[in-house]
């Protein structure tokens, strides 16, 4: 009776000799995966500080603004800086236009539930959106 096969015993782990990233002139340094994650936890904790002070009137407002925009600065500049291409596609238009939103919905207290709402739907249909419409080159 033959064995099953594992991952390790097929091409599905076999690097090709010339691979996307090397085609799309993208850069890497050791310790930029774990740096970027480390910048997500600490967003994340923004987004939460953030969405308790606009949905049930908590403190901090700015606090956790002022986190949530430096380490998303971070993360866009790790990201722009392995991708050059990164504010060509999608995701960096799209991460530009977030900024913008964040900085209206700051500003505009009214619009702030609103928007704070279409901001999160949004965010999260880009980051979970395939890989061919975020890496799609829009000019």
């Amino acid at each position: 009776m033959p064995s099953a096969p594992t991952f390790a015993s097929g091409p599905a782990l076999a690097r090709p000799e010339r691979g996307r990233d090397e085609e799309e002139g993208r850069r890497d340094f050791p310790g930029r995966s774990l740096l970027i994650n480390l910048l997500r936890v600490f967003h994340i904790a923004g987004l939460a500080g953030l969405s308790a002070a606009i949905l049930a009137a908590g403190g901090g407002l700015h606090q956790w603004t002022v986190l949530m925009l430096a380490t998303g600065l971070g993360i866009i500049a790790l990201d722009a800086w392995a991708n050059p291409l990164y504010f060509r596609q999608a995701k960096g238009v799209g991460t530009l236009f977030k900024l913008a939103l964040v900085g209206l919905m700051m500003a505009w207290e009214p619009g702030r539930q609103p928007l704070f709402w279409f901001l999160l739907a949004f965010s999260v249909a880009l980051s979970h959106a395939p890989g061919r419409l975020r890496h799609r080159q829009l000019f």
